[in-house]
């Protein structure tokens, strides 16, 4: 209760100084509104439905690319990790690729797919599988080394290594890496929405940009942080917190 009442009493000072700058006159109310208004706009367009419909078009491409993301990225991730000749191939391309900005793919996702769905999720794609291989390699190079050993005394190789010995000890750096992946492909996402037509949150942006309506550009803006916080909460750390008691890394309450 403590810690929620903290939470809440930051989120209505910050409110509090919101509204004040809002009435402060130092912005115009149609570039500054304060909450109030904001919130009217966002109710505006829960209730004629474009809100509900832009959430589930920008959630289903993130899903979709993310999805892709972890099949290619986990088993790269091993690879770099494990195989000493692959790691001194690929790894140097991967953290040269990983420094480029995902926003960078854009022009190159157009030419190739043109204007549709399948050039968002390439981007989306390129923005999040490398951040999750170089994680996915972190877990499993932190492994204990005596974990190994032992594994490799009794025997232990091959598939029966790799998913009873490997996958299981890196776990909590895998899951690390997932949700750092989850926030470059979101990012990514809404980047790549943002410069055409995709019927998703980016759009509703910048329609509210061509409008000069502040107020629905600042809605979007609050629900995008609300659905990131609400599958970091959700999904993310419930995983991580379970996954680290189950190992030992975290106390149980």
């Amino acid at each position: 209760m403590k810690r929620w009442a903290q939470k809440l009493g930051m989120l209505v000072l910050l409110l509090g100084v919101w509204e004040l700058l809002a009435r402060s006159g130092l912005w115009s109310p149609h570039l500054f509104p304060g909450p109030v208004t904001v919130v009217g706009s966002l109710v505006h367009m829960v209730s004629t439905g474009q809100m509900g419909s832009a959430v589930l078009r920008s959630l289903g491409r993130l899903g979709r690319a993310y999805l892709i993301s972890v099949g290619i990225g986990v088993p790269l991730g091993l690879a770099i990790a494990r195989l000493s000749f692959f790691r001194e191939a690929v790894k140097p391309i991967v953290a040269g690729l990983q420094a480029l900005p995902s926003i960078c793919w854009l022009p190159l996702a157009l030419l190739w797919f043109g204007l549709n769905d399948s050039a968002i999720l390439f981007v989306v794609v390129m923005g999040s599988v490398l951040a999750i291989a170089i994680a996915v390699e972190d877990g499993v190079k932190s492994i204990d080394p005596q974990l190994i050993r032992v594994a490799h005394t009794l025997g232990v190789r091959g598939a029966r290594f790799s998913f009873g010995v490997l996958l299981p000890a890196a776990l909590p750096g895998i899951i690390t890496g997932l949700k750092l992946g989850w926030s470059f492909a979101w990012r990514a996402l809404l980047a790549g929405e943002l410069l055409f037509v995709s019927g998703g949150l980016g759009q509703l942006l910048t329609l509210g940009r061509e409008l000069m309506d502040v107020p629905q550009v600042m809605a979007v803006m609050l629900a995008i942080i609300a659905l990131g916080m609400l599958v970091d909460r959700l999904l993310f750390q419930t995983v991580e917190t379970r996954v680290r008691r189950r190992w030992g890394l975290q106390p149980q309450l």
